[in-house]
């Protein structure tokens, strides 16, 4: 007999298929489903955080409370925490695993096993409760694994209570203290974080190199820090004049106590994360119909860099606006861009970067991150699974933005992407997109596959199914999957029906094995002109052919199991069957000249073989 309460969640998630409500900066909650999504339903957890951080120690002590509501029709026996800083202990499976895999991170090689007691990471749990009953767990790893008092009912609210205690380890990978530029604290994946919970079931991935998967909810965070410091991140302020970073003509200045206490609120995020320093730079822009952008830096930094920090600081705005336009509107009240971290990482209304950089570079590695919050961030995609939609497709919107920023006037910015895939596929380390980010063979493989296949994937899109219906297809897949956890499919299917044409066969080949693209003109005889297929990969075809009299032709050749053409000015031909490894066709004139794919846009692993 069905559970009343699967029954009712059901019904709910059927009536909101109804309708799709706009999300707006003050939204603090979204329809779990919409036209696009009807049986879609995610899990929803409200956290409330108390930190006392001794920056002498570099140790917190923290208490949380966690409202989880189960939205899934399942019930629930168990429960999973990340506790990622557990990952920087000498012995850790991230330690183990950079100081045996063929080309280790240089950020991390062997320096996790160097790390001294008084250095490491670490969350202990001190006591959990389920609606106020003791709970019993186990650490193994970085993962908390927690056997529940009560099952979990579909439909149920229950309230976790947690005591923690923590210690943040030296920088070595995002998180940690005293970076290599000197910035005190970079907090990100600090806290005890619930795991997610799909259709998939429970994501308890361990903490081992790769990205990361969350829960939507609303975090309340107050944090205690010395008073010296300067906090920012996730999330708006709520007490900006008690801590002396108030907007007023006359500020409070803070009191002779020793520490200061933050009160951060971020509704509708999936991370919570934040840096502090008593050395940063505070500055803001109010943007016009957008957020307040926020940057701080160190004030240690060359009179140069801070010099560059300033310049970008109208550049990050122009970003801004750009990723707006193009994917769909920020939806919060701000966002910030604060020095710290080992590179550059996105996180929940901000990111992290390391501030030591050329003009070019900083707003380089700014134009990737924020990109970031709206695929990754908005369009939550499960990074372990699926980083190339992640990576790839921030790379892909971040090089159009450069391009445009810039006036470079690149008729293929993803031109860098390509040259990287085609050496991958080349390589013989290639593994397909269905790989589990932890699982790559080789660092290498895993960058390239998730940045550069991962924008060769959507750029070449364009080539498929039109330039035009690509940017329909972005704006609507954000309308459709923002505040949610898009998958591949999810993806492809906008593409589908935006386009109207059968795309499974280009998420199947490209996606989910290392089949590769090569096409060649085979033989030109007269007017008659044979291609031929050598890859595996199926692709419809672009020919351009230049006539013997000077003049030239665009020819299209629809691939036959997308059912349709893209929009074109070419003359269309028949469709080509895969199964076929030929297809002849005659031109308009006797033939001087033939080329496949005059655009570069089809990446054609071969094409040296594709003129005649």
């Amino acid at each position: 007999m069905k559970h009343p309460l699967i029954t009712l969640i059901c019904l709910s998630l059927l009536t909101s298929c109804s309708t799709t409500k706009s999300v707006s900066s003050k939204t603090t909650s979204t329809p779990l489903a919409s036209k696009a999504n009807c049986t879609y339903w995610q899990q929803h957890v409200d956290y409330k955080m108390a930190i006392d951080m001794d920056v002498n120690t570099y140790t917190y002590k923290g208490k949380q409370e966690l409202v989880y509501t189960n939205n899934s029709p399942d019930v629930l026996y168990k429960v999973f925490y990340h506790l990622y800083f557990n990952a920087f202990q000498p012995n850790s499976e991230m330690d183990v695993r950079s100081r045996t895999i063929a080309d280790p991170d240089k950020r991390v090689g062997d320096r996790i096993q160097k790390l001294k007691p008084n250095e490491i990471g670490f969350i202990k749990v001190n006591s959990l409760a389920q609606n106020g009953t003791a709970l019993t767990y186990k650490t193994v790893g970085t993962i908390l694994e927690v056997n529940l008092a009560t099952p979990i009912q579909p439909g149920e609210k229950v309230t976790f209570n947690m005591d923690f205690n923590a210690q943040v380890p030296l920088q070595i990978r995002r998180s940690g203290r005293n970076s290599k530029e000197g910035v005190a604290l970079s907090m990100t994946q600090w806290y005890p974080k619930l795991a997610e919970y799909d259709f998939e079931g429970w994501h308890a991935d361990p903490y081992i190199g790769r990205e990361f998967h969350g829960v939507w909810g609303n975090f309340d965070v107050k944090l205690t820090l010395d008073k010296n410091y300067t906090v920012g991140g996730s999330g708006y302020l709520q007490n900006p004049d008690a801590v002396g970073h108030g907007y007023q003509t006359t500020k409070i200045q803070p009191s002779n106590a020793d520490k200061l206490t933050w009160h951060f609120k971020a509704p509708n995020v999936h991370d919570f994360t934040w840096a502090a320093d008593p050395d940063y730079i505070h500055d803001t822009v109010n943007m016009s119909n957008g957020p307040t952008l926020h940057f701080l830096y160190k004030n240690t930094l060359s009179k140069e860099k801070k010099a560059f920090w300033k310049k970008m600081q109208p550049k990050a705005v122009e970003l801004m606006k750009y990723f707006s336009q193009h994917i769909g509107d920020y939806p919060y009240k701000q966002y910030s861009i604060i020095q710290g971290g080992d590179g550059g990482m996105e996180y929940a209304m901000c990111t992290l970067i390391t501030g030591k950089r050329s003009y070019g570079s900083l707003v380089g590695v700014t134009a990737h991150e924020m990109a970031h919050t709206w695929f990754q961030f908005l369009l939550a995609t499960n990074e372990s699974k699926h980083e190339w939609m992640d990576e790839g497709f921030t790379s892909y919107i971040s090089h159009k933005a450069m391009d445009e920023l810039f006036d470079k006037n690149d008729p293929n910015p993803s031109a860098g992407a390509y040259d990287g895939y085609y050496y991958l596929a080349k390589s013989g380390k290639e593994q397909p997109f269905t790989t589990h980010a932890d699982r790559y063979a080789f660092n290498q493989s895993y960058g390239i596959s998730a940045y550069n296949k991962g924008e060769v994937f959507i750029a070449q899109l364009a080539y498929v199914i039109g330039e035009e219906h690509l940017k329909t297809t972005i704006k609507r897949y954000f309308n459709d999957w923002r505040f949610k956890h898009p998958t591949p499919n999810d993806f492809i299917r906008v593409a589908e029906k935006v386009s109207g044409l059968e795309l499974d066969w280009y998420l199947t080949d490209f996606g989910r094995t290392t089949n590769t693209i090569d096409y060649a003109v085979k033989a030109v005889e007269g007017k008659n002109i044979t291609l031929e297929r050598i890859g595996l990969m199926p692709m419809p075809i672009d020919v351009k052919v230049t006539y013997k009299d000077g003049s030239s032709g665009k020819y299209y050749i629809p691939l036959q199991m997308m059912r349709g053409e893209k929009p074109t000015s070419a003359t269309v031909i028949p469709d080509w069957a895969w199964a076929y490894p030929t297809y002849t066709f005659e031109a308009k004139k006797a033939v001087k000249s033939v080329q496949i794919d005059p655009s570069g846009l089809m990446a054609d692993v071969n094409q040296k073989n594709n003129k005649s």
